[in-house]
């Protein structure tokens, strides 16, 4: 039974019903088969009488589904969205990774940059344009849904950012601020994170690529405050297009003239060709998300396996960078304390502890569209099996008992491997950071 003909099948089995109840049975139906690897068929099979009330039906489907929060007593008032299946839009991740654009496209006045120059070198057999401004050119395109996603690396985008420059870190209101401000070095990312939020802002129809750095380090000194920490990260990996674009030198070099700022690149990638390339400086954060293996394989497609990534924060803080982790996002599943120790066990083993600058702790949560991309492009998912409730912020996460509970776990991991490392949360608010004792490490973080 494919998800029309469960659709086709609720309807049938409860005629009284109309189509918004209809549509919950079928979520919560499609969400417990997809955990349990039980046919829909069955699910409803097993619902006790087709002649009960919706509310009686929907609480047994609801304590089949969140059987945790069920038995702490927690509520479960969600509002069930439809299940929206495009059977074209599955990311193949079993071939290769390959980065060659067909086409790139180029803004008109940055045909002879250095970075076009550098893209011509790299891929002589792509297809070059010139086009006018990158926003009227994306405006018309479709780029909406899960089968565009998929094609994103067919086209690169050579633009002369004008917008983002330097700018607070968009926090979830109601959370403790982290003080961080992002610079968007470009817009997309050649990983297959089953978990990724940029599936969530399928408004460009590639990757998007400045050719004016000399104008986001301009920004940066004009901005006021040199007493910054900041780095990219936000809306692409900070290296995993390192190779391509030859950034990081030169934005190494800049920062080092401004040593009471911190700037940081975060990856999942082993790309530090760049970084060794010229001398360290330890105002430069060399920082790696990190995960279990497991998790690695099942949800971090393409990305560096967690040997190479500790391997390649090792050579950098023996270049004389500064490094970074973060457990972000972590998973709830069984044996997750487990293979979470192994991997603080590692950091700890590889990495020289007065090199790290920080560790941050955060949990899966996504929007109700985010979560749609991934049932869509990876159907084969771990992740949306765990009991996810719909926060105060409209997103969905883990319940404060669970998160609270994976928090405490590493924070003692990591306390009893170095006590005065600073440790801070991702996307919480004053009463999880009071709970847990730990407060913001950074002046202007509130």
């Amino acid at each position: 039974m494919d998800v029309e003909q469960l659709k086709r099948t609720a309807g049938v089995k409860f005629p009284s019903f109309g189509p918004n109840k209809v549509q919950e049975i079928t979520r919560l139906v499609f969400e417990i088969a997809g955990r349990d690897g039980s046919s829909f068929a069955d699910i409803l099979e097993r619902i006790p009488d087709g002649r009960l009330s919706f509310n009686r039906i929907k609480e047994h489907l609801l304590r089949i589904r969140y059987p945790e929060a069920y038995a702490r007593g927690v509520p479960v008032r969600e509002s069930f969205a439809a299940v929206e299946i495009d059977p074209h839009g599955v990311c193949d991740v079993k071939s290769p990774l390959k980065v060659y654009p067909k086409k790139i496209h180029v803004e008109r006045g940055l045909e002879h940059s250095a970075l076009v120059s550098r893209l011509r070198a790299l891929f002589p057999e792509s297809i070059y344009e010139t086009i006018g401004r990158y926003k009227d050119f994306s405006s018309g395109s479709s780029c909406g849904g899960p089968v565009e996603f998929n094609r994103r690396l067919d086209q690169f985008f050579v633009v002369k950012e004008q917008y983002d420059g330097v700018k607070p870190c968009p926090c979830t209101p109601g959370v403790v601020s982290c003080g961080y401000h992002n610079v968007d070095f470009g817009f997309g990312c050649p990983f297959e994170c089953s978990y990724c939020f940029l599936q969530n802002y399928t408004n460009s129809p590639g990757i998007v690529l400045p050719a004016n750095m000399e104008d986001f380090f301009m920004v940066f000194a004009e901005y006021g405050s040199k007493r910054m920490r900041l780095g990219s990260g936000e809306t692409t990996d900070s290296l995993a297009f390192d190779p391509v674009t030859g950034f990081a030198p030169g934005i190494v070099e800049f920062f080092r003239a401004y040593p009471e700022s911190i700037f940081e690149f975060k990856t999942k990638s082993d790309n530090i060709d760049g970084l060794l390339s010229v001398k360290g400086a330890s105002n430069i954060i060399a920082a790696w998300s990190v995960n279990p293996q497991g998790v690695i394989d099942r949800e971090e497609h393409y990305t560096a396996a967690l040997s190479r990534r500790l391997e390649a924060a090792a050579r950098c803080a023996a270049a004389g960078y500064r490094t970074a982790f973060h457990f972000d996002p972590i998973f709830y599943y069984p044996g997750w304390q487990e293979d979470y120790s192994v991997v603080v066990n590692e950091i700890f083993r590889v990495i020289p502890k007065d090199s790290i600058a920080w560790i941050s702790l955060g949990t899966l949560r996504m929007t109700i569209r985010q979560k749609k991309m991934i049932e869509n492009r990876f159907p084969r998912n771990t992740i949306l099996s765990a009991e996810l409730l719909t926060a105060p912020d409209g997103k969905v996460r883990y319940h404060s008992f669970v998160r609270e509970k994976a928090y405490r776990y590493l924070l003692s991991l990591l306390r009893g491997h170095s006590p005065r490392t600073a440790l801070y949360l991702c996307m919480e608010d004053a009463d999880m950071w009071r709970n847990l004792g730990i407060r913001p490490p950074w002046p202007g973080s509130s």
